[in-house]
């Protein structure tokens, strides 16, 4: 059986950590699991005058979520939070109320950053964002990618072996979570 997870990186930036995280990602995955990124490169932000006609970015994202089993978000850390552009992007999938296509999905958040903390604030307010949305996050293990400047090469490749393999027991976790929460 196919497995399908959805990457999200919190940044626009081509040369982003988090893209290059969610590529690593890809490789990494276990057998038989697709790791799909969406790109949030045009998504509008999110009007609540606009939430029920919502545009073409807008409703493909919500159906790239729906039909994925679990979510991967790579965020970076901005002013010791999650990015303005996956907070939109949050948004924008949860609305109109009673309509989100975030409920019930399992969910890892991962995130790279410059910084020494490897985005830990940002990632601690993305689980206080998922209780509302009622979104089942994956508790271990924790992936947080400090000193990401030293860790990807300049094509952007992860190579610090403690850390793909950190990212590469997540993913078999978040798998097996998912699984766990469609036998219940």
């Amino acid at each position: 059986m196919a497995f399908t997870i959805l990457g999200i990186a919190g940044s626009l930036r081509k040369k982003s950590y988090n893209r290059y995280a969610l590529k690593a990602a890809q490789e990494l995955a276990p057998a038989g699991v697709e790791l799909k990124i969406f790109d949030l490169e045009g998504l509008p932000i999110f009007n609540q005058d606009n939430e029920n006609n919502p545009g073409e970015k807008v409703t493909e994202f919500k159906a790239a979520i729906r039909a994925a089993d679990a979510i991967l978000m790579s965020t970076p850390e901005n002013n010791y939070s999650t990015s303005g552009v996956l907070k939109n992007a949050i948004d924008c999938a949860s609305r109109p109320y009673g309509d989100s296509a975030w409920a019930g999905k399992p969910v890892a958040p991962m995130g790279a950053s410059m910084g020494s903390l490897g985005t830990a604030r940002a990632q601690y307010h993305l689980r206080q964002m998922f209780v509302f949305l009622d979104m089942h996050p994956l508790n271990q293990p924790e992936v947080m990618i400090a000193g990401a400047h030293e860790k990807f090469d300049a094509e952007g490749n992860l190579t610090h072996e403690r850390t793909r393999e950190l990212m590469r027991n997540q993913l078999e976790s978040l798998l097996k979570w998912t699984e766990k929460l469609r036998a219940r």
